[in-house]
């Protein structure tokens, strides 16, 4: 069934924490439509070790309401801008092989990959329309308007940056004008290198991308920064692959989830800052019609929510405890990953990939 303009606006504002602009995504689509040209979004993933559930999951459900809503969805495969930003120690072979582990767990996750195509930023440069690009996006830029758009890498700008490092985001910006990206769907930490893609536009003479940004998942493990704001706050509380127990990766076995969602924080009676919350809210009934929660009669019995809201109802009134709430979530979590879990475990390929991974991670950062 072919959806109308309002309707492919609603799923997109369903993905979009953020958009910049409503009112640019509306015109964009409206001519793309009327003209009936593709329309693309793009995300870049830089291949740098293990893989957790919001880069999995829930990629995957961002990425199906896009191409719900008709749009062809290009994954970058971010290898020359890892190696920029000095992971694996910048060795390109490691990371391609990283990044082709990537694509493995994409294509078990339920993602609708009619409408997605993988590409490596490897294949890009060897064109010199891109550097030309780059360049010009960086003679129209100052250093340290560039340098602040270093956050987008896990950097901050007050560090000591390899000059490598400076190329990351004037690659990321050209990147979007390559790819003929009308839309940058990522995460709100890439926020300022959508930016300053906006600003370059006109100096492209072309028009400006439309920035759809994705909420990202809070870390498992208690926040421990109270004094920033907005998104930079936001950024600070996502979850991270340097730390383990901050997130579930797509390979967690039953028992390490069931182990950091026991662990997890997860204030009784609060909704703001509650992690296990976010992943019922952005993962669970994303995925399910209804969330049963098992537990015994003296504590209430079971009960079943057709609705987060409902859910988060209860959780504020003290009706649904932590308690309650962890096992059921660690259940849903574990089925939904298990498919991943035997795809890896059955089909030799990405076993010996994800081995390959394992052992270079492990390498990098002994």
């Amino acid at each position: 069934m072919t959806l109308n303009l309002d309707e492919r606006i609603e799923l997109l504002k369903e993905v979009g924490e953020e958009i910049i602009t409503l009112e640019d995504l509306k015109e964009m689509l409206q001519w793309k439509l009327t003209h009936k040209k593709e329309i693309i979004a793009y995300d870049g993933f830089e291949p740098s070790g293990n893989i957790h559930i919001a880069q999995g999951l829930l990629r995957a459900i961002n990425v199906n309401k896009l191409t719900k809503a008709g749009i062809k969805f290009k994954f970058l495969i971010a290898d020359w801008h890892a190696a920029a930003n000095q992971k694996f120690g910048g060795d390109l072979k490691v990371i391609k092989k990283v990044g082709d582990f990537f694509i493995e767990v994409w294509k078990v996750c339920n993602m609708d990959l009619d409408q997605v195509e993988f590409i490596y930023a490897s294949d890009l440069v060897k064109n010199p329309d891109y550097w030309e690009l780059v360049l010009t996006i960086a003679i129209n830029n100052t250093l340290n308007r560039v340098i602040r758009c270093t956050q987008i890498m896990g950097r901050d700008e007050s560090e000591s940056l390899a000059a490598s490092q400076i190329l990351y985001p004037l690659m990321q910006a050209a990147d979007i004008f390559y790819l003929n990206a009308d839309i940058c769907q990522l995460g709100l930490d890439q926020r300022r290198v959508n930016m300053l893609a906006r600003e370059v536009a006109s100096d492209l003479n072309r028009p400006k991308p439309i920035a759809i940004h994705h909420h990202m998942l809070m870390g498992l493990t208690k926040p421990f920064d109270n004094d920033s704001e907005g998104i930079d706050r936001a950024i600070k509380m996502k979850m991270s692959k340097s730390n383990p127990n901050s997130a579930i990766f797509m390979l967690d076995s039953p028992k390490e989830i069931k182990n950091k969602i026991n662990q997890a924080y997860c204030p009784p009676e609060q909704i703001s800052d509650n992690p296990v919350l976010e992943y019922c809210k952005y993962i669970i009934f994303e995925l399910v019609d209804s969330f049963y929660i098992e537990r015994p009669d003296k504590y209430g019995g079971n009960v079943e929510y057709d609705s987060y809201k409902a859910l988060e109802e209860d959780y504020v009134k003290g009706e649904l405890s932590p308690p309650d709430l962890k096992p059921a979530v660690a259940k849903y979590i574990n089925q939904f990953l298990k498919p991943v879990r035997n795809h890896f475990e059955e089909n030799e390929k990405a076993k010996e990939l994800y081995k390959f991974v394992q052992k270079e991670y492990k390498k990098a950062h002994s």
